[in-house]
């Protein structure tokens, strides 16, 4: 699903040329087919014939290793989807021999490339919202059944933790600052899979901020980022936000960017306005594209590196481990 996003993105773009497709699947090979590129089941099988210049590797996060490290040491750079690997072994064997080679690994936590993202870091760390408190975030959705079907994402590795969960620890660091604690509760059995299904999570950052974040991929609710932004013409938008950051001046509802302050003395005693900032939203997966091209050119450096994405792996499976022991885990 997520390669034919790359792919959608690379046919719009002419800094960048499909070259090869790699899928044991039979579907992938009748994509090949109809792209016109060579089609192979293994990246061994395609490296033996071609090296390109860059790698997408947009397969399940437990296979992320293998392709990354095999595109790396035949001299290609890698763009590697969220998260950058099933566990923090896999993640730092990345940055090695990405070090080793001398090559760039970037890491899709594409919704960084939305100049939204950079304004609401930028409201978060201004006097309008003076002292930064806390932070609320929600990700509650109910995937579709037959989302389901393939076992692999039956499995904690495709659960709502890894799969969305991450991408929400990374909008958290990028914009409030790096995390230091994590204690969460999980549960499951509603679909009697072996993944999570919903997650509670307490968070504390570096700087003394708060956070909770509430997700689950059980219940059907407007309250995500998909459809908040309508980035992905698969989910209806609804513009309902799904983070609020409180300051000790004001408050931000996001991603939809409505900024709360008080008309009098910052207190329950007087009314609160709202100030709106409108943003479009930019192809993402473009964006990225563009910059990982740049990369290979060297003309740029990676922004989402292997080292920032092992962070927020990091944070998002110290969400397993406090569940798992019950306790606090400091990161």
């Amino acid at each position: 699903m997520i390669g034919k996003r790359h792919l959608q993105a690379m046919k719009t773009i002419e800094e960048a040329e499909l070259i090869a497709i790699v899928d044991p699947a039979e579907p992938a090979k009748a994509m090949a087919l109809n792209e016109g590129v060579p089609w192979f089941a293994t990246i061994e099988e395609m490296l033996a014939e071609v090296v390109p210049n860059g790698v997408i590797v947009s397969t399940p996060t437990e296979i992320h290793l293998e392709p990354t490290i095999k595109a790396l040491e035949a001299g290609c750079h890698v763009l590697v989807e969220k998260p950058i690997a099933a566990n923090l072994d896999e993640a730092n064997e990345i940055q090695k021999v990405a070090e080793r080679v001398n090559r760039n690994v970037m890491v899709g936590h594409h919704r960084r490339y939305y100049g939204l993202m950079e304004l609401a870091r930028e409201i978060v760390s201004s006097e309008k919202l003076g002292r930064l408190l806390a932070v609320h975030g929600q990700w509650t959705s109910r995937k579709a059944d037959d989302y389901y079907i393939p076992k692999w994402r039956q499995q904690r590795s495709s659960g709502p933790v890894l799969i969305n969960l991450i991408h929400e620890m990374d909008i958290l660091r990028f914009i409030c600052g790096e995390i230091e604690s994590v204690t969460a509760q999980l549960q499951s059995g509603f679909r009697g899979h072996l993944k999570e299904e919903t997650a509670a999570i307490v968070i504390r950052f570096q700087s003394g901020v708060l956070g909770t974040f509430l997700l689950s991929d059980a219940t059907p609710s407007p309250w995500n980022w998909e459809h908040a932004t309508g980035e992905n013409v698969n989910f209806p938008r609804t513009g309902q936000n799904s983070y609020r950051f409180l300051g000790s001046e004001g408050c931000l509802d996001f991603p939809n960017l409505r900024i709360w302050t008080s008309k009098g003395t910052p207190d329950w005693n007087h009314l609160m306005d709202f100030e709106d900032r409108n943003v479009p939203l930019e192809d993402a997966y473009i964006s990225q594209l563009l910059h990982f091209c740049r990369v290979i050119k060297q003309e740029e450096t990676p922004r989402i590196t292997a080292k920032d994405a092992t962070e927020t792996l990091a944070a998002t499976l110290a969400v397993f481990d406090s569940a798992e022991q019950q306790r606090t885990i400091t990161l």
